[in-house]
């Protein structure tokens, strides 16, 4: 496990209606860390988080000492930190099917970064010109004010050292937002994509 996990999740308590939860690996800086708190800020603004003193589950496993796995926890309610938590009423009423949906959303998203941050750079120098490649809008709104201002904050942080979630985080935005403003700069030609971090972590270490 050492030599292949590169980022992962430990999932426990994914299926009820409440707020989402969040506990960090032993280190709390690792991909995975980084990768659960963004999907959890833009999916749910009351998210709890919880500190690695909370831990009761297998993370106690995975991140203790020589073993040190980057293992993050994405919960709905947190266990031991509801009133069914071990009781009789902790069944399918409280285990919901919406619950589970949003549960499951929210690991597909997490994993999901993990497979496309890519590391995008520009191919031009200073500003590239939108109008003339049709990607600027023509009708002046608010909304298309707002996706052209993104595009190009997007494209100030493709330097090719920035992955795609911190550029996520830096100008705000939910990743998946993101995914198809990149694939339009890299189909006319003013983005490439470096390898992902994850790839790359993986190319170092078979060599």
């Amino acid at each position: 496990l050492k030599q292949h996990v590169i980022a992962g999740f430990n999932i426990s308590c994914i299926g009820d209606d409440r707020c989402y939860s969040y506990l960090p690996s032993r280190d709390g800086k690792t991909l995975s860390d980084m990768v659960a708190l963004h999907v959890l800020k833009h999916t749910d603004q009351e998210f709890k988080c919880f500190t690695w003193l909370d831990r009761a589950s297998d993370e106690r496993q995975y991140c203790a000492p020589g073993v040190d796995l980057p293992i993050a926890t994405i919960m709905r309610s947190k266990y031991g930190d509801y009133p069914e938590y071990h009781t009789s009423l902790d069944d399918l009423n409280f285990v919901t099917s919406t619950g589970l949906e949003g549960g499951f959303n929210a690991l597909r998203r997490a994993i999901e970064i993990l497979e496309q941050n890519i590391y995008p750079k520009s191919t031009v120098f200073g500003e590239p010109q939108l109008g003339k490649r049709g990607l600027y809008p023509t009708l002046s709104t608010k909304e298309s004010g707002k996706k052209a201002r993104t595009m190009m904050n997007v494209l100030s942080y493709c330097d090719g050292h920035h992955n795609l979630l911190e550029i996520a985080d830096l100008i705000e935005k939910p990743f998946w937002e993101l995914l198809p403003i990149v694939e339009s700069l890299v189909k006319h030609g003013l983005l490439e994509q470096k390898y992902a971090e994850v790839e790359a972590l993986w190319q170092t270490r078979k060599s």
